[in-house]
């Protein structure tokens, strides 16, 4: 395993030591977590969506009832749902052990973007979905911490490069951002195809089994033309400038930002997953521009058993950078 954290982030780093005996001890004696699935309508896709959200323990005891927590969005991979988190999230996560909220959004094969063309009429504003219609439904819904230092977002695959683009975009909105195993060169290779006159998107092949898994329905999804993969996929191109997609490549993004306005940035990958190297060379140019970040690279491919290890410690990183920014907070 190779574990890298850049230097100006030691201190943080050393303060996960401590971090299992803050969460034990911000729950001890409370009642266990538990997973909810809530419906809204999201004007940005103009359809009704769905997110899984687990409280923590205690969130409901008289004893907490003005309490504020964090929260940390986790953004689902391509060819996934929002349920793909209860089979990568362990137990003790799904009880509520950290004194953070977990959200898991429902957003299609969207690559949480907002479509630059679509072909049938369908609003398909992803980003502003996640940013402006999920993050303002939950805050509402739930007792958050409704400020830059409560929030943290990440994902896998899909969701890794929703996670880097949606939070440095929104880079007054979230405080920290991760991608495991994500597809972060994403725009990048999109934008290479506009430029060389074809699409960010092309169509894809299929093998007639695999197509009819595509447009098999997701009984579980329990969305009305939105649970089958093929009803899922926006019709139209994600950008049709290689200027728009460079506008959602994290590899530019995070060159953008104001360096003190920066989200911190947790980055892991399989060392047989398809997205090595993408991974590597966004750390290389982190490096490079000494922008602090974490990152981690083990043994282990682009599937679910690699994720169940690589959120363990995410999520702990995720919600120290929340509590040591809150901490630090003005009051």
């Amino acid at each position: 395993m190779v574990h890298y954290s850049a230097p100006r982030r030691i201190a943080h780093r050393a303060a996960l030591a401590a971090l299992g005996w803050l969460c034990a001890a911000s729950v001890a004696g409370a009642q266990p977590g538990r997973v909810e699935t809530v419906e809204l309508h999201a004007p940005a896709v103009d359809r009704p969506m769905k997110y899984d959200v687990v409280l923590p323990s205690g969130y409901h005891d008289s004893a907490s009832a003005e309490r504020r927590y964090p929260t940390l969005y986790l953004l689902h991979g391509e060819g996934r749902s929002f349920l793909a988190w209860r089979d990568i999230l362990d137990d003790a996560t799904i009880a509520g052990e950290r004194a953070m909220i977990l959200v898991m959004p429902d957003a299609g094969e969207s690559f949480y973007v907002n479509w630059a063309r679509s072909d049938d009429g369908r609003r398909d504003a992803w980003e502003d979905y996640l940013a402006d219609d999920v993050v303002g439904h939950v805050d509402a819904r739930y007792r958050t911490v409704a400020a830059r230092e409560g929030r943290a977002i990440a994902g896998f695959g899909m969701g890794g490069y929703g996670a880097l683009t949606v939070g440095l975009r929104n880079a007054d909105r979230f405080v920290s951002v991760g991608s495991q195993s994500g597809m972060i060169d994403y725009a990048r290779l999109a934008a290479e195809r506009l430029r060389l006159g074809g699409d960010a998107d092309p169509p894809r092949g299929y093998t007639p089994e695999a197509e009819a898994r595509r447009r098999a329905e997701d009984p579980r999804i329990g969305l009305a033309g939105f649970s089958s993969i093929v009803d899922r996929t926006p019709r139209g191109q994600p950008f049709v400038t290689a200027a728009e997609a460079e506008s959602h490549d994290p590899f530019l993004l995070v060159m953008r930002v104001r360096r003190n306005a920066l989200p911190f940035i947790q980055i892991d990958s399989g060392t047989a997953g398809p997205y090595l190297l993408a991974a590597q060379a966004f750390a290389g140019m982190l490096i490079d521009a000494d922008i602090p970040f974490d990152y981690r690279q083990r043994r282990g491919g682009h599937d679910t058993a690699y994720w169940r290890e690589a959120y363990r410690y995410a999520l702990d990183t995720h919600y120290e950078t929340m509590r040591q920014a809150l901490a630090q907070r003005e009051p």
